[in-house]
């Protein structure tokens, strides 16, 4: 809740800088410092030994815990053995023994303890010097403002180009090199390296405007390339959909002179019988027939009553051939039971 009020508080002194400094916007930037932390190997390094340490420590007191229950199950078993004052001695030096454990792991462990100072002494040489280079990044580039993305303030969006934490890294890192220098003309290198340039504002002003356009055409190809592709799926859909209608209109055609053809050899089926009587009209028909040139669509109807009747021939072959079958095994059965009647 503090941290809020300190957000909001910093915010309304935003506001009120920026209405005072109409003319020059507000400069404004962050830093993540657990990045900066996680980059820095001399901070990770301690940090792995202290992390090492603590796991000693998490061992040691383990240890001890099994041992204090291992003497309290063993009292457990022996208790139908020993007397009542044995066992209340015997009881006494195990919960002393476990009260010194528990006090001795608040030691390393509490608040107060061990990890959390050493901790903190691991952080403060890192802390002062990342406020080192955050005021000397402030004041040499004129920001007024430099949050802590890490911090609880709530950042809900954050630009990378207001990142300062690579310019705050590199500060500690010259800085280490400065302070590791052997010579003086390391000395003098590192000094050259953390020299921060000034900022042009109009200068900045400038390429900013500059990059507004950039992006302003950027999004204006983007929409017009959108805006073609849509067209063009349109088309696209609409030639399909056309595609499809007369795909479906050759179909009922289709069906419909089939169905016209079925109803037209029914018809002519019903005086078959009068045709069979006379020889004469039937070889006449037979000629025309020969002689008039057949259509696509009557050779494969044609094609279709001829596979019709092979089919219809294989099936009588097949149901006389298992009546045959059939007659063979009642044959076979009725002379095997003559036999054993016999």
């Amino acid at each position: 809740m503090q941290n809020n009020v300190l957000f909001l508080l910093t915010l309304v002194a935003m506001l009120s800088l920026s209405s005072l400094n109409a003319q020059r916007g507000v400069r404004i930037a962050y830093i993540d410092t657990e990045y900066i932390l996680e980059n820095v190997p001399e901070y990770q390094e301690a940090t792995q030994q202290l992390n090492a340490k603590a796991q000693k420590w998490k061992n040691e007191i383990q240890q001890k815990l099994a041992a204090v229950e291992q003497k309290r199950e063993a009292l457990n078993n022996e208790k139908a053995l020993l007397t009542t004052e044995l066992i209340e001695e015997r009881q006494e030096d195990i919960d002393f023994e476990e009260a010194e454990i528990l006090d001795y792991q608040q030691k390393r462990f509490g608040p107060n303890g061990d990890l959390f100072i050493q901790k903190k002494q691991l952080m403060q040489p890192v802390q002062d010097q990342i406020f080192a280079a955050v005021q000397d990044l402030a004041e040499g580039r004129k920001y007024d403002f430099i949050f802590d993305k890490s911090s609880d303030a709530t950042m809900l969006f954050s630009a990378k180009q207001y990142d300062l934490s690579e310019q705050v890294l590199r500060s500690i890192t010259r800085t280490a090199k400065r302070t590791q220098a052997q010579n003086r003309a390391e000395r003098k290198a590192a000094e050259q390296e953390e020299l921060i340039p000034e900022i042009n504002e109009e200068l900045e002003a400038r390429e900013k405007a500059l990059e507004e356009k950039k992006q302003a055409r950027a999004d204006a190809v983007e929409k017009r390339r959108q805006e073609i592709l849509a067209a063009r799926e349109a088309k696209k859909k609409a030639a399909e959909e056309k595609r499809q209608k007369i795909l479906e209109e050759r179909e009922k055609a289709k069906q419909a002179k089939l169905d016209a053809r079925n109803g037209t050899n029914t018809e002519t089926a019903e005086p078959s019988e009068e045709v069979e009587n006379s020889a004469k009209s039937t070889e006449t028909a037979s000629e025309k027939t020969e002689e008039a040139p057949k259509t696509q669509a009557e050779l494969i109807e044609e094609n279709r009553q001829r596979k019709l009747a092979e089919r219809a021939a294989r099936q009588k072959e097949l149901e006389e051939r298992k009546r045959k079958i059939l007659e063979e095994r009642q044959r076979r059965r009725d002379s095997i039971i003559n036999a054993r009647k016999n």
